[in-house]
Formats: structure tokens, C-alpha cells, sequence
């Protein structure tokens, strides 16, 4: 039976990640498990930036971390010989869906079924959200174990805790109680055991609230980010799902710093915050002006509300308050959008089950993978047949290629007619086509 500490943990996605915060050194020492050096002082060592939330309906914050040490020789032996690959969810091939890898920190060996059935449950609470609850076949889900010496994180529950876990979580990071961090460099040590991972989820053995999302590193791994979150903590997956809003779908944040004044750079390249008010969106097309004038999933109209993107002046958001902005709340119109985008730029409308690099035969069936509610339409030699409209499993006989001992290839082209994702461009990521050779 494994030991939980009481309180309540947070957690921050990442967005590519290779390096990232491990507690202060000096914070380590008053508060987590991980092993650190003597603090050699801020002008001999880089920071990472990170994002946290100081409690569950409140506005995300920032703040910089040390950057962990490159990993020794033992460390790196270490991880070798460990860090087991367990599918949790698999709708289809690597590649093929929106890969996400679980990593567990504070799981001992005999932990590791208890690690499986947390990433099960908090899986399940991240992706009854929308977009994702429409979306769940265009994900895999996979769990790295990663095995600790003891079981918990440390600062959990008070700033003197320490454990020795696989990968250093501790709150306290910084001194911020509900700042969760963790040593990137094993992060990335762990996560590039998986075939293919875009998003990454460290998932440490804690009920107490807290989190935090790497942003602004490159993953090796190809990853698009890390959030760390606490493993019983009811509100850490709205954590999680506020901080694939940055790695998935490319989201600003829309809360602001009081103290920052008024926005002066230039326009913004996310999709959900810009300088220029609603009639401007409007007169010049640009960004959300589609939805200008709509009601949002998040309550309200969308339009154009001052503050955004740390801003209380010079900068809009489209709503008055989503998940970007507060947590507990639901991705805008044009969040979602963009949400929807992103989950298709890693998993195509259309995925074939049947393997198109050997030729089929006439009385095979061919079956293809496609998300709910997506349109599928067949096609023979290139010409559109009737036969099969949206069906996920035919055979090329029954579509019509003849036996006539001639080469013939067979083709769905798919297409997600949802209305939530208005921009044509991207639409585009919205459609795809899978093509077999039939055996003459």
C-alpha cells in the first residue's frame, strides 16, 4: 500500500522540454528530495521559466528556477536500466495519434500498479474536457515507470520533507509551496524511452495541490511540453489541461500582472491575444474576428476585453474568463479552435489500421481509424464511389475493383466537418487521405 501525504499539488505542462527547474538548491535544502550541490549563486548557473498556479480558481503566476545539472555518468546508468513503456490508451499506430507519455515520480517498485491506475483516472478527468472529450480516439496514452527510492515528493507535507525519487519532485520550488518542480534532464532521460512523445506529463505521488508548466525548452524528444502535476489531487488535471493549452494549441495566457502597465511591442503571433480591439479584429480579419459577436463555451460573447497576455492595458483576449486566463473554466471558441488544430497536427484525420506498405487483396477487409463524427468517403482508381460512405472497414470488392487481374489502388479521403474550427487555413489540418495497392 503506498503512502500519500496530505495537502494539495499543482502542476505545469511543458512545451519541449530538455532542460528545466529542479527546486533552488538552496529551496532543495528547505524543501525537496532531490540531492543538490552547495547554491553557487545566480551568475554561474541558467534559469528556466516556469509557470505555477498558487491555488485551485486562481490566476497562474511565473517565475524563474535554477536549471538542473547535465546528468553524471551514474545518473545516466541509472535511467538506463530503467523506465519501462506501458500502454494505457492505444488508438493506433505510433505516430499515428497525439502521443502522451506519463512519467511517475515518488512510485517505488511496488508502486508501479499504483502509478498505472493514476495515470488511468487522471487521463479519464483530463480528457472529459472539451475539446478532448470529442477527441479521445486521436490519442495514445503511454506510462513510464520510473522508480524511486521512496514513495512521496518532497516539501510534501511541509517544507522540510525530502525523498529520494527518480526525479526530484518537491513543492517549495523556490520557495513557492505549490510550485512542483522536477530535473528536467531526467525528465527527458524518461521520456525519450517512448517511440514517440508530444506531450509529456510528470505525475508525482502526492495528493497536495500543485504544479507547473515548462514552456520555453527544446526537447531532443520532439515533445511539445512537461506539466508536472499531483497524482490525487482532483483540481491538478485542470492544471494539466491549462497547460496544454500552450503546448497543443499554441495559447497565450490571458491572465495579467497589475504592476506590468501597458503593452507597447509588437502584435502578438498567438492566436488569442492582440492589440487591436474588436472593430479592428473585425475590419481587418485578423485572428478570432469570426467568432466576434458569439456566444463561447466559456460563458458570454466573444469580443474583445482588455487584458491579456500579463497586460491589464495595450493587449484583448477573446473572452472575459477561460481556462487560459482562470483555472476551472472552459477553452473559449476560438481556444477550442485552436485546441482542436493542434490535436490534429499530431493525429491525422484518417489513420489506416491496415498496413498500406504491402498490397491488399480484393476480399480483404481494410480498416482505418478516424475521430467521431468525421466524414469518410472512398474512392477506386481515384474515382468517388457511392459504396462504404463513411464506413471505418470495407473490402476493395466490395467497393468495386474488378478481378480483372489489373493494379488498382483504393482511397478514403476524410474530412472533420466540425464547426468549431472556422479558420480555412486551419481546416487544412483538418483533412487527410490514406491510399492501398490491391494485389492484382
Amino acid at each position: 500500500m503506498r503512502r500519500r501525504k496530505s495537502g494539495i499539488a499543482r502542476r505545469t505542462p511543458l512545451k519541449a522540454a530538455t532542460a528545466a527547474g529542479i527546486a533552488l538548491a538552496a529551496t532543495l535544502a528547505a524543501t525537496a528530495g532531490a540531492t543538490a550541490e552547495p547554491d553557487p549563486g545566480p551568475a554561474s548557473r541558467s534559469t528556466q521559466h516556469v509557470e505555477y498556479f498558487a491555488g485551485p480558481g486562481g490566476h497562474p503566476k511565473h517565475t524563474e528556477v535554477p536549471a538542473p545539472e547535465p546528468l553524471s555518468a551514474k545518473e545516466r546508468e541509472s535511467v538506463a536500466d530503467d523506465g519501462t513503456v506501458v500502454p494505457i490508451v492505444r488508438n493506433g499506430p505510433v505516430g499515428s495519434k497525439a502521443d502522451v507519455v506519463f512519467i511517475g515520480d515518488g512510485y517505488t517498485a511496488a508502486q508501479q500498479e499504483d502509478f498505472h491506475a493514476d495515470v488511468r483516472k487522471k487521463w479519464a478527468e483530463v480528457s472529459a474536457v472539451q475539446p478532448y472529450a470529442s477527441y479521445k480516439n486521436l490519442f495514445n496514452v503511454w506510462a513510464v515507470d520510473a522508480h524511486s527510492r521512496q514513495s512521496g515528493v518532497s516539501g510534501d507535507p511541509t517544507s522540510n520533507v525530502r525523498k529520494d525519487t527518480a526525479l526530484g519532485s518537491a513543492f517549495y520550488c523556490d520557495g513557492i509551496e505549490r510550485l512542483l518542480c522536477v530535473d528536467t534532464n531526467k525528465v527527458e532521460a524518461y521520456a525519450s524511452k517512448a517511440a514517440d512523445p508530444d506531450l509529456v506529463i510528470v505525475l508525482s505521488n502526492s495528493t497536495k495541490y500543485g504544479g507547473a508548466g515548462y514552456n520555453d525548452i527544446t526537447s531532443p524528444s520532439g515533445y511539445d511540453g512537461i506539466a508536472t502535476a499531483s497524482s490525487d489531487h482532483a483540481q491538478s488535471s485542470q492544471v494539466v489541461v491549462h497547460e496544454t493549452g500552450h503546448s497543443l494549441g499554441k495559447l497565450a495566457d490571458e491572465y495579467v500582472y497589475d504592476d506590468n502597465g501597458t503593452y507597447t511591442g509588437t502584435e502578438p503571433w498567438e492566436s488569442n491575444i492582440s492589440k487591436l480591439n474588436a472593430a479592428q479584429l473585425t475590419a481587418q480579419k485578423k485572428k478570432w474576428y469570426r467568432w466576434i459577436g458569439q456566444s463561447s463555451p466559456d460563458g458570454g460573447t466573444v469580443g474583445a476585453y482588455e487584458g491579456g497576455g500579463y497586460y491589464p492595458r495595450g493587449l484583448y483576449r477573446p473572452t472575459e474568463n477561460s481556462i487560459m486566463r482562470t483555472l476551472g473554466r472552459e477553452f473559449n471558441s476560438p481556444g477550442r479552435e485552436a485546441m482542436i488544430a493542434g490535436f490534429h497536427r499530431h493525429a491525422p484525420a484518417v489513420s489506416a489500421v491496415t498496413p498500406t506498405d504491402t498490397a491488399v487483396r480484393r476480399g480483404q477487409r481494410v480498416k482505418v481509424q478516424a475521430a467521431e463524427g468525421v466524414r469518410l468517403r472512398w474512392s477506386v482508381d481515384g474515382r468517388s464511389v457511392k459504396k462504404g460512405i463513411d464506413a471505418r472497414s470495407v473490402t476493395p470488392r466490395a467497393l468495386g475493383v474488378p478481378a480483372d487481374g489489373r493494379a488498382h489502388t483504393v482511397t478514403v479521403r476524410a474530412t472533420d466537418p466540425t464547426r468549431a474550427v472556422r479558420d480555412p487555413e486551419l481546416r487544412k489540418l483538418l483533412k487527410g487521405s490514406v491510399t492501398w495497392r490491391v494485389a492484382r
